[in-house]
């Protein structure tokens, strides 16, 4: 399957162009917390089973002004090197004591001061990403608008998980078609991929269906990963290894089906790299894992300059995160649904007001509020937090 993009254009990114109230900003405080979320609905990938999420929240503090993020990585590291504990420990102990008194003018600097950090891109991100809605509330403009978004609304897909039995996903396909998501994801690992495929295939002929190994296989499993040719799927996501991208580059010569890249997306760099040995012709953007809006907008307007679909993944994220990648969403190359979905698919109370909500035809209003255009629940927060610190100069 291929896709076309709109003829390139430069895009002017408007926070090269907005000031903190025309002033340096300077951080003055930075609150880390991690709160306790169970999910509506067990969620299991080829790395296991997840029924409740450990989720770290960032805020920061400046002239009154204030900013929310939240850390996307896993109790485990299983999708990545990160854990809800480590970056606990690299946000108290060096992404604080950086961000803290430092001066900027815009919050792409804030991006720039944390390169000298190797890895833990999820942490970064959570510092960074708060900065940014600090910038848009303090300026009373949208974060999508902060961001260069041009989107007025972004089509949405779901993610899938793998379930106890075949009958078990396909009532949930139904009722996530039902409910009008416009893609559905399902989760493949050994043993449960070609037969499952087919039944889904079978069942709802017409769906756009994607499938996502979490790098479940290797170029062993080839004629497999041949045989899925014959589903018709928008996309394979990440079917080998979760940094690889030279075997991908092979194997996508091998297949017809659209391989799209995950994991090793961590940075503009491995993106152009990955793009030159078309490794992929598709990429997932995920906030987190590439460290915050500072880098996903490169990798975006990279990847719209070269006629290389994306789309927004998800982590399971509470509001706070899933409203991020909202805004994000609405940066003009990102032409796929995403896993944006609704607050309600994974959790039965979220952490902001409104909840985000998905409308009858698969689509998420953008709010114009400044910010993300939704509320952290504030109370709520406070009665579901287990550690809380706050850091100051």
């Amino acid at each position: 399957m291929s896709f076309l993009l709109r003829p390139y254009y430069l895009i002017s990114t408007a926070y090269s162009l907005i000031f903190f109230k025309e002033q340096n900003i300077r951080i003055e405080q930075l609150e880390i917390r991690e709160i306790n979320l169970p999910l509506v609905h067990y969620f299991e990938t080829s790395f296991g089973r997840t029924e409740k999420r450990r989720i770290l929240l960032t805020k920061v503090y400046c002239n009154g002004a204030v900013g929310y993020g939240e850390c996307t990585t896993g109790e485990k590291p299983f999708f990545s090197h990160e854990t809800v504990n480590t970056a606990w420990i690299i946000i108290k102990d060096i992404l604080a004591p950086i961000a803290i008194g430092k001066e900027w003018k815009t919050p792409s600097e804030v991006g720039h001061y944390f390169k000298q950090i190797r890895g833990h891109q999820m942490a970064r991100a959570a510092v960074e990403n708060a900065c940014w809605d600090m910038t848009a509330r303090a300026n009373k403009i949208a974060l999508y608008e902060l961001l260069g978004g041009t989107r007025k609304d972004i089509p949405c897909g779901v993610s899938i998980g793998i379930h106890d039995t075949p009958q078990q996903l396909l009532d949930k396909i139904r009722a996530e078609i039902e409910a009008g998501y416009q893609r559905i994801k399902i989760k493949i690992k050994p043993g449960w991929d070609y037969d499952i495929l087919k039944l889904v295939r079978t069942t709802f002929p017409d769906i756009t269906l994607t499938a996502d190994a979490n790098a479940a296989y290797s170029l062993a499993d080839l004629n497999l990963l041949k045989r899925l040719d014959e589903f018709n799927l928008l996309m394979i996501e990440q079917p080998l290894s979760h940094d690889d991208i030279i075997d991908h580059s092979y194997l996508q010569r091998q297949i017809n089906t659209d391989i799209c890249l995950d994991e090793p997306i961590t940075s503009l760099d491995k993106t152009r790299k990955a793009i030159e040995l078309k490794s992929g012709r598709i990429i997932n953007i995920k906030l987190g894992r590439v460290g915050g809006f500072s880098e996903a907008i490169k990798i975006h307007d990279y990847c719209y300059k070269h006629n290389i679909p994306v789309w927004c993944g998800g982590m399971l994220e509470a509001g706070i995160g899933r409203s991020h990648n909202i805004a994000m969403s609405t940066l003009p190359g990102f032409i796929l649904p995403g896993d944006v979905s609704a607050s309600e698919r994974y959790y039965r109370e979220d952490i902001i007001e409104p909840p985000v909500t998905v409308n009858k035809d698969g689509f998420i209003k953008i709010p114009r509020a400044p910010g993300t255009g939704y509320e952290p629940k504030e109370e709520y927060i406070e009665s579901i937090t287990v550690r809380k610190e706050v850091c100051s100069a």
